[in-house]
């Protein structure tokens, strides 16, 4: 067919791009009354796209959305020397289900 002119071409029509971003959860423990230094810090940090207050162990619950492993690396390495962060554990986010 391409031989003899019926089919002349091809258009190539993609459907959503996958997402290739490091999705991850960073939970965190504040010393003492720092709660509100450490939020406005973690704030101004453009991969951290939501912080929430949590009970138990943990004080904060950070979601953390980055382009590739050295900028997650570089991200953890510089929270975790955050004035009144006393330990912090990290998960990448590996794969995603719909509650019913």
């Amino acid at each position: 067919m391409l031989g003899d002119g019926t089919i002349q071409g091809f258009t190539l029509a993609l459907g959503k791009t996958p997402d290739t971003n490091i999705h991850a959860i960073m939970m965190i423990e504040i010393v003492g009354r720092a709660a509100e230094s450490v939020l406005r810090k973690l704030m101004g940090y453009s991969e951290i796209h939501a912080l929430y207050s949590t009970n138990g162990r943990w004080d904060i619950v950070a979601e953390i959305d980055v382009a590739d492993l050295p900028t997650f690396d570089n991200l953890l390495r510089e929270v975790r020397q955050i004035d009144g962060i006393a330990n912090s554990e990290t998960s990448i986010l590996l794969g995603t289900r719909k509650a019913l």
